[in-house]
């Protein structure tokens, strides 16, 4: 029976572990955590996860909040018209939901982590509860035939080197700040449909809203990504929970005021459940060399760390540890090497390239062309629809949205097919939302 090490209880970590566990491996899990620390600790993510992520957990029977956790139907934009921020009303120059193909849930990573946690032990598991170093995997890597880093911060992140040509960016693009809440009011404009909100404020930043399953039921998370510099980036150094939700009501009332008009009553969830920092998106080298000279292979965002504004961490880490788990159960008794490790990687790579390119290009000033599908989207239903539906598939994107000559193909092809059925939609006019500065 080979024996594998996993280092890191999140999403990747924990999924890897308990689908190679189901395939009769040995498996040892090392979690700076326990359970019941997880549960009570403070949220650590947004975690929406999409059709595909999500049957990856069904697959191996992970899926035991589905029932409860809101079914999320639809995805939808709102774009502030230019200079709606400044004294006076607000409106929003684009609004529009489109419809996800199969529904979209968050489960608080608190929730799900302990529960998986517990599972893998009551399974046979072997269970470490130590905040590894550089040191213990240099132990540990003559023990285990494979040893697995899926351990996205500290000291082991440093074993990876950054792969510039596929690293854009060297500093932080965006400011993030999380608020868990109840008591949040349904949007009017669908009052029973559950959807992700994407709110983009031009040279300002982003405003997400999303339903979620915590540890007290139904909430939902107001997330921030602000232009590091600008009116957002105002949540770096508050502590206190309350300050915390404060300013992020008083953005929201300032910068989207139709989703403050919503939110007039709501509390944080508990005392944990505000999260704020910011990191450079990166993708690093896979294979981390230790100093007795063992390998050992990163995994999920330990090697391709994108921004969150896309919404794709929790998604590209289910991706990565069926990925992963797929090219182990594959190899069979054959060594786990180095040319093993980066094929493995670069198998990864195929999906998760389309990921890190559609959000970095999230990231800057869209270019003409996207602002006019984005525009067109409001009065095109199946372009909203495409577009909410590239979340779960972002490679899609390649065929419609970063080339100006295939966004205007595609969108004479739906406005095409509008007419023949007799819709006879106006052509959309180019936005005139004013693209954000470039961060």
């Amino acid at each position: 029976m080979r024996k594998i090490l996993v280092v890191g209880a999140g999403q990747s970590g924990l999924q890897l572990a308990l689908g190679l566990q189901s395939h009769g491996y040995e498996v040892t899990l090392m979690s700076n955590r326990t359970a019941d620390e997880i549960r009570a600790g403070r949220v650590m993510s947004t975690q929406c996860m999409f059709h595909t992520a999500l049957q990856h957990e069904r697959d191996l029977q992970l899926n035991f909040w589905e029932s409860q956790a809101p079914k999320i139907e639809g995805l939808g934009v709102s774009v502030a018209a230019p200079g709606s921020h400044d004294p006076g009303p607000t409106q929003r120059a684009i609004d529009w939901v489109g419809r996800l193909e199969g529904y979209a849930q968050s489960v608080d990573q608190r929730v799900k982590m302990a529960g998986w946690m517990e599972t893998f032990a009551q399974r046979g598991g072997q269970l470490v509860i130590h905040g590894a170093a550089v040191s213990d995997l240099d132990y540990f890597s003559r023990t285990y035939d494979l040893v697995l880093v899926s351990a996205g911060k500290g000291e082991l992140v440093s074993m990876f080197g950054r792969d510039a040509a596929r690293s854009p960016y060297t500093e932080p693009q965006r400011a993030l700040a999380v608020a868990y809440v109840h008591g949040l009011g349904p949007r009017p404009e669908h009052p029973d449909m559950e959807a992700v909100r994407c709110n983009l404020v031009p040279g300002v930043g982003e405003l997400f809203v999303m339903p979620c399953l915590t540890n007290s039921g139904r909430a939902d998370i107001l997330f921030w990504e602000g232009i590091p510099g600008g009116p957002l980036d105002v949540f770096q150094g508050i502590k206190d929970p309350a300050e915390h939700l404060s300013l992020t009501l008083e953005l929201m009332e300032k910068f989207t005021p139709w989703e403050y008009a919503r939110a007039t009553k709501v509390e944080l969830t508990d005392a944990n459940g505000t999260l704020s920092g910011r990191y450079a998106p990166t993708v690093r080298n896979p294979v981390g060399r230790l100093p007795g000279g063992g390998l050992v292979l990163g995994v999920a965002d330990v090697v391709v760390a994108n921004d969150p504004i896309t919404g794709q961490g929790s998604n590209s880490a289910s991706k990565c540890a069926a990925s992963y788990l797929d090219s182990i159960l594959s190899h069979g008794d054959q060594p786990f090497d180095e040319t093993w490790m980066r094929a493995t990687f670069e198998r990864y790579w195929d999906t998760a390239q389309y990921v890190t390119k559609w959000t970095n290009a999230m990231l800057g000033a869209p270019p003409e062309h996207v602002l006019n599908l984005i525009g067109a989207a409001g009065q095109l239903p199946p372009v909203a629809d495409r577009f909410a539906n590239g979340f779960n598939d972002p490679a899609d994107y390649e065929n419609f949205f970063y080339e100006p000559e295939k966004t205007e193909a595609y969108l004479a092809s739906v406005m095409g097919a509008a007419a023949a059925e007799g819709a006879q939609p106006s052509e959309p006019s180019p936005s005139e939302v004013s693209p954000p500065s470039p961060s």
